[in-house]
């Protein structure tokens, strides 16, 4: 073996722990809250010592720092221009229910001051798509593409948690996610956005 391939090694099996314990830390703020996750709680699920941790993250805000990186990484994943619509859509609400504790993490950063770039780096692909599909829509009228991708985003990453605990607390995952499709089609559709 070169010394080459055992490097690609190290940093191969350094970017797999990395991930798990990333993982893991989902798991864990899933099971017991925010206020649960400790370096020293991640080395005990993990069946690791509190060095291989501090090896991956230097301390708890780094940690949930990759955790809040990973949930937008899951959430720009659904944005995929290969994946229909209806995937997307699917995808993004499933993932909001699936992972109540992990999205309150990434709501705090969406509302949080700062540039909106940081948390949702295709932000502007985004405002300048939607932007181009209104402006075609509806080309008499001033069309605010910055304040709908707030909107659309706020629907659609919010939106599945409140009517979940608020407004349908019986229904089921699967019966939340067809309501939620159904209705953003409609309005995408409606507003020349889609016309699937």
């Amino acid at each position: 073996m070169t010394d080459e391939t055992a490097q690609q090694r190290r940093y191969k099996s350094f970017e797999d722990t990395h991930q798990m314990l990333i993982e893991l830390a989902v798991g864990l703020i899933a099971d017991r809250g925010i206020d649960a996750l400790s370096l020293s709680a991640l080395a005990r699920a993990a069946g690791v010592n509190r060095t291989t941790i501090y090896y991956h993250f230097t301390d708890r805000d780094a940690l949930v720092a990759a955790v809040k990186l990973w949930s937008s990484q899951q959430i720009v994943a659904a944005f995929r221009p290969e994946l229909p619509r209806q995937a997307r859509i699917d995808y993004v609400t499933r993932f909001v229910l699936d992972n109540p504790a992990i999205m309150s993490l990434w709501i705090e950063d969406f509302i949080a001051p700062g540039d909106i770039r940081a948390s949702y780096p295709h932000w502007d692909a985004l405002v300048s798509g939607i932007g181009t599909s209104l402006a075609a829509a509806f080309p008499d009228e001033p069309i605010d593409a910055e304040v709908y991708c707030v909107m659309l985003l706020t629907s659609a990453l919010i939106g599945p948690r409140v009517f979940r605990h608020r407004v349908a607390p019986d229904l089921d995952t699967e019966a939340t996610i067809a309501r939620f499709r159904q209705e953003q089609q409609r309005v995408l559709r409606r507003d020349g956005i889609a016309d699937d």
